[in-house]
């Protein structure tokens, strides 16, 4: 007879889980809520535009081709990966920009003209950052976070220092001009906290942005979650959708199944990666074992405030992927982090797929994602929506020197009360909890709970960290504790049965 396994959510981390558990031989089942899958990284069409409702970046594709390949596949068995030239620009003012090409070489090149002998500290900083790289993402973040034990290796002794340094510093210890080191602080807000609580040893992030560079999957991200999907379901996967989970079921401290609309499916183990915060509130009390003040207390990555627009022209002066660093990002970071509130003047971020990707968008229009990153938590209204989309469209306009305001023919809108209603986001985070020094590895939520047997976790709340990559590589890790924790039933059963 075969194990059976329900797991919570559709999202990237469980439908990594339920490829490998399915592949392990196990009868796999995920529950979505919503009426389509993929979590936060679902999808929106109106009007023949299309986009990316949540991540739109694509990063360390060794990771996803790691994943693919454990199943003897590959990413190009589902859908068709270019690399961005440029991956990206960042604006400082009207018409003054750094544009950042797909190769090291060129973005030396890059620093060059911005400060004389920056391309070779450049290069002295981004071969420390893959050094890193190589221990972190081939080796340490496929660790479960069971024990500090995991961290220390011989690769790891020498690199110890760097677990209390701290990104900025080290990046304005080298970098004496400001935009430079504001582009290479950058890629850590991924992990979700400001580069000064970041340790030094998460430069990895810089070389999977200059060293590998930035990737669009043909149709946008959300091919990535339908090709996971057709993984799965070639696996024997069951997908639920419009299945919102009611309740984990407990008996005599063992999860024994779940409730969806009302109905109950039993199971020998239940995985949930759906919000970790919520995911414990499906439970009695007395089976939680984080309380509110355990939450209350954690670093969360930022919320986001998105606006999905489209445009019926071709824009100018933008990229596929374009930042809007004109104004104080310390100022804006203190507004996440420090005293939560809406930022005065606020970063911003814009992408248009349909430059690279013109099936994103109907002929000679464009298809636009504006985003403003925010504290989880603070008030959402109509009204404050309508205020922050005309103060970044106005600094669009005036910085990328164009008109646009007259050229919308439909703007959607989503922020913190959308992310608590449609994903039970905590506070409504977009990225999970972030990766800070007390929040690293074994300091992250488990992903199998302490106080419920056969109940496990995944996703961005718990280990590795928030982000695609990590959450497919916290997807095979709870699958792997799983796996080993039901061979070691079956070895037991079968002990008991010759005895």
């Amino acid at each position: 007879m075969k194990y059976s396994i329900s797991i919570i959510g559709s999202g990237f981390s469980s439908l990594a889980a339920s490829c490998y558990l399915a592949k392990a031989g196990y009868n796999v089942s995920v529950f979505e809520k919503n009426n389509t899958i993929g979590g936060r990284a679902r999808q929106l069409k109106r009007e023949g535009f299309t986009f990316d409702i949540g991540p739109t970046w694509y990063w360390m594709p060794d990771v996803f081709e790691r994943f693919f390949n454990d199943f003897d596949k590959s990413s190009s068995d589902y859908y068709n990966l270019e690399k961005l030239n440029p991956a990206y620009s960042v604006y400082f003012g009207k018409n003054d920009f750094i544009t950042i090409e797909d190769t090291l070489d060129k973005i030396c090149i890059a620093f060059e003209k911005e400060e004389k002998g920056s391309s070779k500290k450049l290069k002295k900083f981004i071969n420390q950052a893959q050094n890193n790289y190589n221990i972190a993402i081939k080796d340490l973040v496929y660790n479960p976070g069971v024990s500090p034990l995991e961290l220390i290796t011989l690769k790891t002794a020498t690199k110890i220092n760097q677990f209390f340094g701290n990104i900025k510093r080290d990046v304005r210890k080298e970098f004496k001009n400001k935009r430079l080191a504001q582009i290479l602080e950058f890629p850590v807000l991924f992990l979700g906290a400001k580069p000064s609580n970041t340790p030094s040893f998460y430069s990895f992030m810089n070389y999977a942005d200059f060293g590998l560079g930035t990737f669009h999957p043909k149709g946008g991200m959300y091919q990535v979650i339908l090709a996971m999907r057709n993984l799965a379901e070639e696996l024997g996967v069951s997908i639920n959708t419009n299945a919102p989970i009611e309740q984990i079921l407990v008996n005599d401290g063992t999860a024994t199944g779940v409730i969806s609309n009302g109905k109950t499916y039993y199971s020998d183990i239940v995985l949930s990666g759906a919000d970790y915060h919520h995911s414990e509130t499906l439970l009695n009390k007395k089976y939680r074992q984080y309380s509110n003040t355990y939450w209350e207390k954690k670093t969360f990555a930022p919320s986001s405030l998105l606006f999905y627009i489209g445009f019926d022209k071709k824009l100018k002066n933008v990229n596929h992927h374009t930042l809007f660093f004109d104004v104080d990002f310390d100022e804006h970071a203190k507004a996440i982090y420090d005293n939560p509130k809406w930022p005065k003047n606020p970063l911003f971020y814009a992408s248009f797929p349909s430059t690279t990707d013109s099936n994103l968008a109907p002929q000679d229009k464009e298809a636009g994602i504006f985003l403003i990153p925010l504290a989880p938590g603070i008030k959402d209204t109509t009204e404050i929506r309508e205020r922050y989309f005309n103060i970044i469209i106005e600094r669009f306009e005036k910085l990328t020197s164009q008109s646009v305001s007259s050229n919308i023919l439909f703007k959607e809108s989503f922020c913190i009360n959308d992310f608590i209603k449609d994903y039970n986001s905590y506070k409504g985070n977009a990225y999970g909890m972030a990766n800070t020094l007390m929040q690293t590895a074994f300091l992250r939520p488990k992903l199998r709970s302490k106080k419920v047997k056969n109940l496990f976790f995944t996703g961005q709340l718990t280990v590795p960290g928030p982000g695609v990559p990590p959450s497919l590589v916290s997807g095979k890790l709870a699958a792997e504790l799983i796996t080993k924790q039901l061979a070691n039933q079956k070895t037991k059963v079968t002990v008991n049965t010759s005895n």
